[in-house]
């Protein structure tokens, strides 16, 4: 089996296992997930929010808000499966940069 072969198969692992950030903070009841606070969550935490923070938290909504699929009604539909999906474009997208900036660097060395 080849390494990149052997380093997919742990990506898909990973991916697979990515539902855990969710849960265990549950179990354990530590609340939300680390580092995935909104807004009111940090205002709870730290008492204020940083200007700068309240500023930017209005540019950008998710389009899987709690990384929910928004069934009818406003339902969550299929659990931490929005998780996974959230998992899998990520690693995709940073695949694809880093096999953009590969092939990138690989000609600049090849011309130089």
């Amino acid at each position: 089996m080849t390494t990149a072969k052997k380093l997919w198969i742990a990506i898909g692992i990973l991916v697979l296992l990515s539902p855990l950030g969710l849960l265990v903070p549950k179990w354990f009841g530590a609340g939300g997930a680390w580092g995935e606070w909104g807004v009111e969550e940090i205002r709870k935490m730290i008492g204020s929010v940083p200007q700068g923070m309240a500023k930017v938290s209005r540019l950008w909504k998710s389009p899987l808000q709690n990384y929910a699929i928004p069934g009818r009604d406003g339902e969550r539909v299929l659990g931490s499966v929005g998780y996974i999906i959230a998992a899998v474009i990520g690693v995709a997208f940073t695949a694809g940069v880093a096999y953009f900036l590969a092939k990138l660097l690989g000609r600049r060395n090849r011309e130089g």
